[in-house]
């Protein structure tokens, strides 16, 4: 009997550790495929686009409220052999963002409390971008701030559109 009751006690503990988890709900959900990446200088207005006009890029809102995001440069070069040489990594890493989190959603502000990142001066920290949807394209844009490719004050704006579920997935 009292290990039965032990049982049903460690059920109960893990059920409702797993109902307290939180839970995120919303327009976001789902993946979203980059479509632009475009600086903006704060004092000249100066635009520039520092992963070209056609980077490439997924972004994942999870209803366990993680986010996964990478972004990559349009005609990054392969390495001429499977291990890079130094030059090759520095501009495969030049040409790259990745992070994974936790978000959460204010009014039109998303937060991303960065568990991981190709930035390590990112992980552990907070990025605040303000966010918005308009059917199937997701605009977000970061405060003036200074950028880790170049150390310039630039303000960030990203344009996604939502992936399609594939008929498989349905």
């Amino acid at each position: 009997m009292r290990r039965l009751i032990l049982a049903f006690a460690c059920v109960c503990i893990f059920a409702s550790a797993s109902s307290l988890a939180e839970q995120c709900t919303g327009p976001q959900l789902g993946t979203w495929r980059l479509l632009s990446v475009t600086d903006r200088d704060p004092e000249t207005g100066e635009i520039t686009a520092p992963y070209g006009l056609y980077p490439t890029g997924f972004l994942s809102y999870t209803a366990d409220c993680r986010v996964y995001a990478i972004i990559v440069r349009e005609h990054r070069t392969a390495p001429v052999a499977t291990v890079a040489t130094d030059a090759e990594k520095i501009a495969l890493y030049e040409g790259l963002v990745a992070y994974s989190g936790t978000y959460k959603i204010d009014g039109s502000t998303v937060s991303y409390h960065v568990d991981a990142s190709w930035n390590e001066a990112w992980t552990g920290g907070t990025q605040v971008h303000q966010f918005r949807i308009d059917g199937t394209t997701l605009f977000t844009e970061s405060p003036p701030a200074r950028n880790p490719r170049d150390g310039r004050i630039t303000s960030t704006s990203l344009i996604w559109t939502r992936v399609r579920e594939s008929a498989a997935n349905r």
